[in-house]
């Protein structure tokens, strides 16, 4: 390591995190589908509500809003929104 070499600190790393985060939030938008790890279709957004995802009536078997946390989000497209989790694990 030379001298000009920086081991990236904590908050380099939130920074990174943060603009990730904001990244992942501006390709989230409405009607979008949400896919669980498998594929399997989830829901359809609704809007974002801080930092989950809540998902339309319509698309629920019970008829009533659910929501996902954007932790469990893996990535985002033009298409749909595609999580870490199965379904199961999310309508739990």
């Amino acid at each position: 390591m030379t001298g000009n070499d920086q081991a990236m600190t904590d908050s380099d790393l939130q920074t990174l995190d943060d603009k990730a985060m904001e990244s992942l939030r501006a390709q989230i938008t409405e009607h979008l589908q949400v896919k669980d790890i498998n594929g399997e279709h989830v829901g359809t957004v609704d809007h974002l509500d801080g930092d989950q995802i809540k998902l339309t009536k319509s698309g629920s078997p019970d008829g009533q809003h659910h929501y996902v946390s954007l932790s469990d989000v893996r990535s985002a497209d033009e298409v749909a929104v595609y999580l870490s989790k199965t379904r199961e694990e999310v309508m739990a």
